[in-house]
């Protein structure tokens, strides 16, 4: 063990060892409480970033919208969506398969299209 180490746990007593603990599990229960996108009730479709469509997550739809290089086809089924196919060369998009989380994003560069997805409680790190 490296010197320094065995230096610092040895001046560790009871009471930090305690607290540190207390810390990780305070940590580790707060993550999935605190950290989660919240549920999604919507769908935003955008070409060149002006809203083409808003779409409510309640049902099965399929929409398909023009773009520069052909029509990106976008479905909803009951609180998800995605990109089901773009006319893309990469398909980044098309494999970013179902986004179920409210902030979630799936861009069609190419194409200039992009799906996401909003709802209740949702922020990211810009917003925030």
């Amino acid at each position: 063990m490296n010197p320094s180490v065995s230096l610092w746990l040895s001046l560790m007593r009871p009471g930090d060892w305690i607290v540190t603990a207390l810390g990780l599990m305070l940590a580790g229960v707060s993550y999935p409480l605190l950290w989660h996108g919240g549920a999604a009730d919507r769908a935003v479709v955008r070409r060149d970033g002006a809203v083409v469509a808003e779409l409510p997550l309640n049902a099965a739809r399929r929409l398909s919208v023009p773009g520069p290089i052909g029509a990106t086809v976008i479905e909803t089924a009951p609180g998800r969506a995605r990109v089901a196919s773009d006319p893309g060369p990469r398909q980044y998009c098309v494999k970013q398969g179902w986004l179920s989380q409210a902030g979630a994003i799936a861009i069609c560069a190419p194409n200039h299209i992009s799906l996401s997805l909003a709802g209740s409680g949702s922020h990211d790190s810009i917003a925030y």
